[in-house]
């Protein structure tokens, strides 16, 4: 499962309409789980398997891809989210060496990796090096407290004077080319994983309503209930379809990166509007985590933001319909 939409290196090659289909059952879980695969297959894997050395291919993606080794991807800071051209990691060359130096936060996996791949700024522009989190200089910070995904493991990233040989940086890759194809990679996964958290909470709602009863019959046998059933039932589904002929465009080749920034945008504003109409019919149990709605509900709100917030997704979408950057001076 782990990078199984990539080919060779102990990667099982599947389509990505495949992949898709098992972002989306296991999002239908939690949504933690699914980062947990998407940042290890379409982070750290990708990013190695499309931008990296023969030698850094060979190294670690079938310790990856069998799960021996797991990886992160280091590229927001606490200064530089939706800016990443902003970052302040810098990495300087000492000889022969690279020295990076820096802060990477917000970052999936961070605490238990073995590997990372972080972008930082270079007199190059921004490139890409493979780090294995032992090196010295090289700590992850557990970030706690959190409300939302509270199922996967989140980090802060500190890079003081890690120094790297010359080998570790990806060859050819310059500017945001690299970390921007690794995103998209992973926002296809999302266009799919929320489907599998709303088809949760619809059948939550469903199950729920047709067991409870009120004034002497079950819930799901009052109009107002049905109507919110067939919304939900409708949302979910046209859900389903945007994220597979996606996925049939990604198998083609033809899918254009605007295109996912339209699935993402559409199907977690979706999959929210379900979790929350699908939490008010639960009243009160809604929010008990005997259910899972108030969790996916929760979960949702973090897939909102990341890989691309909201906002950044509709200008991206108004560019691609207008020619005009609106977010760029």
């Amino acid at each position: 499962m782990l990078g199984m939409h990539l080919e060779g290196y102990g990667c099982a090659g599947t389509s990505a309409v495949a992949y898709g289909i098992a972002c989306r059952e296991l999002e239908a879980v939690d949504s933690g789980l699914r980062s947990f695969v998407s940042v290890q297959g379409s982070l750290a894997m990708f990013a190695i398997h499309r931008w990296g050395s023969e030698q850094q291919r060979e190294q670690w993606l079938p310790k990856l891809a069998s799960g021996e080794a797991l990886g992160c991807f280091g590229l927001t800071e606490p200064d530089a989210g939706s800016d990443p051209a902003s970052m302040r990691t810098r990495a300087r060359r000492d000889g022969s060496d690279w020295v990076l130096d820096g802060t990477k936060m917000w970052i999936t996996n961070g605490t238990v990796a073995d590997v990372a791949v972080v972008w930082a700024q270079t007199e190059e522009g921004i490139r890409g090096f493979v780090v294995p989190t032992d090196t010295p200089g090289f700590t992850a910070n557990e970030v706690k407290h959190k409300l939302s995904l509270r199922a996967s493991l989140t980090a802060e990233l500190v890079l003081d004077g890690v120094r790297l040989p010359a080998d570790a940086v990806f060859p050819e890759v310059r500017g945001l080319r690299g970390p921007l194809s690794c995103l998209n990679e992973a926002r296809f996964g999302i266009v799919f994983g929320v489907v599998g958290a709303a088809r949760t909470c619809y059948e939550t709602a469903l199950e729920y309503t047709s067991s409870r009863e009120q004034f002497g019959r079950p819930l799901a046998g009052y109009q107002l209930t049905q109507r919110k059933l067939a919304d939900l039932l409708v949302e979910v589904n046209r859900a389903g379809l945007v994220a597979l002929q996606l996925g049939r465009l990604k198998d083609t080749g033809t899918l254009h990166h605007s295109q996912v920034s339209l699935g993402k945008l559409a199907n977690v504003r979706s999959a929210l509007d379900v979790a929350r109409t699908a939490r008010s019919m639960l009243g009160a149990n809604g929010i008990s985590l005997e259910y899972p709605v108030m969790r996916h509900m929760a979960n949702l709100e973090t897939v909102l933001t990341y890989e691309g917030t909201e906002e950044m997704h509709a200008l991206s979408l108004g560019q691609a319909v207008t020619g005009l950057p609106a977010f760029r001076s």
